[in-house]
């Protein structure tokens, strides 16, 4: 079958070309934006990429077109599919109707961290000889592809609350009928599709309503969205992590990097790994609750992530030039830039942090989480704010009331310059966008060359 996925470079679409392709499919795909690593692990794939939405992609006909959700109405290649009668499906349903019907799901929903969790699961049943499937919004790289079929019943999805496809407006996650849930966390975001917390919690809820009693759901004793959804209705059993949860851990280090682990007061062993921050401490317990439900023994567990390489994008270390270190990450919310830099400091104590930040989410783009940004930075010793072209609010005024050194640029040029003027010996520089901003890693590496 020929298979044609538009909008095939979003780290959920083309992970599904990617299965596709394992099951025998011819896949084609295109998108508006062609950039790694989506763009590079398909190429490896021999799967076809198309720049834009012509329509005459669409000649001759596919089988099948699966239509991605950043795609609308007026788009050139969704009119033509409606035109002519083509076949056409969301990424959501195709994953469920073709490749999670009649297995165990693993799957891991949140506002923050579930492509960290998903990979972590995905590697902890892979180190116990359990080879699940996964699917995965990001690379891991302990396995160096966003997703694979799996040759046992076992398969981790990364579960995602925005909407599927511009004719199917409930959250992704809602297809999946998972076995054991994972619900990381719960904030407000994607103010593009949802006017409140509550319209989200009200999606979650449907999750929950579709998950077995022979299941088990996953969450933090920290969380009183997740708290409200569970109060909803809930007829599966529930472990919970963290401060007074079932699961809990002890830091050894002060950057999350050791830590020990236990279950309902009996020590399961202690991790050490390359990872800080206490939100990755936090996906670590909810990962090794996951596993235990599927036989995967807490001691196991732990010396599993004692191994485990963090997601392409995740404080990625993308150079080391005179001393000074850039990473990449793909922080986009203020939870998660705050949480981000936190173990960041944490793990570097006194160095200079300069964090260069892309408002460039739909939710950041309409100004939702402005309000939240000047504090979310203050763990940083500079930050360079980059307004995109048509931000639709003012960032100097944010920018104005951080506590820390902090500034607007309009050009990546203007950015590299005030890195240069700024960064000495020692210096950390993290650059945080959900896209692949212009390339401004490899461009800063350069300049400091």
């Amino acid at each position: 079958m020929h298979i044609h996925i538009l909008g095939i470079c979003g780290t959920f679409m083309g992970s599904l070309a990617v299965l596709a392709k394992e099951l025998g499919h011819h896949v084609t795909g295109s998108d508006a934006n062609v950039y790694p690593p989506m763009s590079t692990q398909l190429q490896a794939q021999g799967i076809e990429l198309i720049q834009g939405y012509d329509a005459a992609q669409l000649e001759p006909a596919p089988d099948l077109v699966v239509i991605g959700n950043a795609l609308s109405r007026g788009n050139p290649a969704v009119e033509y599919v409606l035109n002519k009668g083509l076949p056409y499906v969301s990424g959501p349903q195709w994953l469920a109707d073709h490749v999670l019907q009649g297995r165990w799901v693993l799957a891991v929903a949140g506002t923050h961290g579930k492509t960290s969790t998903s990979s972590m699961l995905a590697w902890v049943l892979e180190h116990a000889g359990m080879s699940p499937g996964f699917l995965i919004g990001g690379v891991p790289q302990n396995f160096a592809v966003s997703a694979r079929l799996g040759d046992t019943p076992f398969f981790v999805v990364e579960a995602d609350e925005y909407d599927s496809a511009f004719f199917d407006k409930r959250s992704k996650l809602v297809h999946y009928r998972p076995r054991t849930a994972i619900l990381n966390n719960l904030e407000y975001d994607h103010a593009d599709i949802f006017p409140d917390l509550a319209a989200i919690e009200r999606q979650f809820h449907h999750l929950v309503r579709t998950i077995p009693g022979e299941g088990l759901i996953i969450h933090p004793t920290t969380e009183p969205a997740l708290q409200r959804v569970i109060e909803m209705g809930c007829w599966t059993p529930v472990q919970t992590t963290g401060v007074g949860g079932q699961w809990q851990a002890r830091l050894l280090s002060a950057d999350g990097s050791r830590f020990e682990v236990s279950f309902e007061g009996v020590l399961q062993g202690t991790v050490q790994w390359g990872l800080t921050g206490q939100h990755n401490v936090a996906n670590a317990l909810a990962t090794l609750a996951a596993a235990r439900h599927v036989g995967v023994v807490g001691a196991m567990g732990v010396q599993a992530l004692s191994a485990f390489k963090n997601v392409k994008r995740r404080m990625e270390t993308v150079a080391v030039v005179n001393g000074v270190t850039i990473y990449d990450d793909f922080a986009h919310h203020p939870t998660a830039i705050a949480t981000t830099l936190d173990g960041l400091r944490q793990r570097v104590g006194d160095a200079p942090i300069i964090a260069i930040i892309e408002p460039r989410s739909n939710s950041m783009k309409l100004g939702a989480h402005r309000d939240g940004l000047p504090a979310s930075v203050r763990d940083a010793d500079q930050v360079i704010w980059y307004a995109p072209p048509g931000l639709g609010w003012d960032l100097a005024s944010t920018a104005a009331e951080c506590s820390i050194p902090s500034q607007v640029a309009d050009s990546l040029e203007a950015i590299i310059a005030q890195v240069k003027a700024q960064a000495v010996a020692g210096t950390q520089v993290i650059i945080m966008s959900n896209g692949g901003f212009g390339g401004l890693h490899l461009k800063l590496a350069e300049a400091l060359r």
